[in-house]
């Protein structure tokens, strides 16, 4: 790591280590809160985010059931953040694995990332089912919880199991030129108690969108897994957005405006570490929270509406109610899931099928079998790029306000 680019302001600690390859340079990050206060000219901005954040939860809590529209959001977040890592998969191949999941067959087996993007799925509704949970299973924000999200991240994939669920014991590097450095194995224990102190006694200092996005750069910076930091850090910001910010559900997910910004994305948090600059990590932020609020505002009305559609035509008729409610957990199915969801026999199932076919709310999905079908409106209002482009549309790039402040 070159350690010449890191300035007197930098946010942490430079160590020299031994790797390998010869000596090299670490760097250990200062416990938080960071030595830095909130600047006035982002005010304006963090009002506004907040205010969008405040419309969002709110368009949650007017809903019959919120979770109906929560699922397709997670399940786009589970394809973004894995993007951002080179890992890629379609809507469609998530979702035909979720219905039958396979061991890869070979190294180059396309199911290897299919299950990658899978278990990022569960590892994000296994953090969000651990925090709502009041029986003695429920857990905080600790790390704990961070440990039981990486196993299910790291859970059956390909190759080394990674060390799955337990902090890293050996030095790693980000980006093939290490370009970053995080700290050395004997530093994590002193780095992760301080990280986890900080989650209980954070303080009023900072607003809680604020200390949410502090949070995720400290979690990267500390880099405490040997793999999948990137991913459960992005996930964890979801869940601390949640918390602090009072959502009723996580509804906020930030993978996609970090992929698409995503050489400012990894800059500004490098940033941080070596000249201080929170204020530009943060502006880059709050922008980003805006923009993803729109875009979940977006989808979900859309999702809402096509229910109400559905509802409304069909909602009459017997077991069609749950059976609609359904096709927004299981975006594509076949008969024996209408069997189940209905409580009813094969040729009722392929009845009501058919009757949905006919309103054009569900079609064939071609090439699988047994006979797939999936709901093209739900699919496209979940993950088309298209409403995105037009929250894109109505913002500012990040990089040009920033660079004139």
């Amino acid at each position: 790591m070159d350690n010449t680019r890191f300035t007197e302001a930098r946010t942490g600690d430079l160590v020299k280590i031994i790797t390998p390859d010869g000596p090299d340079w670490a760097f250990v990050p200062a416990a938080l809160p960071p030595k830095w206060d909130f600047p006035a000219h982002l005010w304006p901005l963090l009002a506004h985010a907040r205010e969008e954040l405040v419309r969002l939860n709110e368009m949650g809590r007017t809903m019959t059931n919120p979770t109906l529209l929560m699922t397709p959001l997670q399940r786009r977040e589970a394809l973004r953040s894995s993007s951002l890592e080179g890992t890629y998969a379609t809507p469609q191949e998530l979702i035909l694995y979720e219905m039958n999941p396979r061991e890869p067959v070979s190294p180059s087996d396309p199911a290897n990332d299919w299950r990658e993007v899978y278990n990022y799925d569960r590892a994000l509704k296994y953090g969000c089912r651990k925090l709502v949970d009041t029986t003695t299973d429920g857990l905080p924000l600790s790390c704990r919880l961070i440990r039981g999200m990486h196993r299910e991240l790291l859970g059956d994939v390909r190759g080394n199991p990674k060390e799955a669920g337990e902090f890293r014991k050996r030095q790693v590097h980000v980006g093939s030129d290490r370009r970053y450095m995080p700290p050395p194995p004997e530093s994590l224990d002193k780095c992760l108690s301080d990280f986890e102190r900080f989650l209980h006694d954070r303080g009023d200092k900072f607003d809680p969108l604020v200390l949410s996005y502090i949070v995720h750069y400290q979690f990267e910076a500390i880099h405490p897994f040997l793999d999948g930091n990137g991913r459960i850090g992005r996930a964890l910001l979801s869940l601390t957005i949640q918390q602090w910010s009072k959502l009723a559900l996580p509804w906020l997910y930030m993978s996609a405006y970090f992929e698409r910004y995503k050489e400012e994305y990894i800059d500004n948090l490098f940033r941080v570490s070596t000249h201080g600059d929170w204020d530009r990590w943060i502006e880059f932020c709050l922008r980003g929270t805006a923009e993803q609020c729109r875009d979940a505002i977006r989808r979900c009305d859309r999702l809402n509406a096509i229910r109400n559609r559905m509802r409304g035509q069909l909602g009459h008729l017997p077991r069609m109610n749950p059976i609609i409610d359904c096709l927004f957990f299981s975006t594509a199915f076949r008969v024996s899931d209408v069997m189940a969801w209905g409580h009813s026999s094969r040729p009722t199932a392929k009845a009501d099928i058919e009757k949905l076919m006919k309103q054009g709310f569900v079609a064939h999905l071609k090439g699988q079998r047994p006979r797939t079908y999936f709901a093209p409106a739900i699919f496209a209002a979940a993950y088309s790029e298209e409403l995105s482009a037009t929250a894109t549309e109505e913002s500012v790039h990040p990089s040009d306000t920033i660079a004139s402040t």
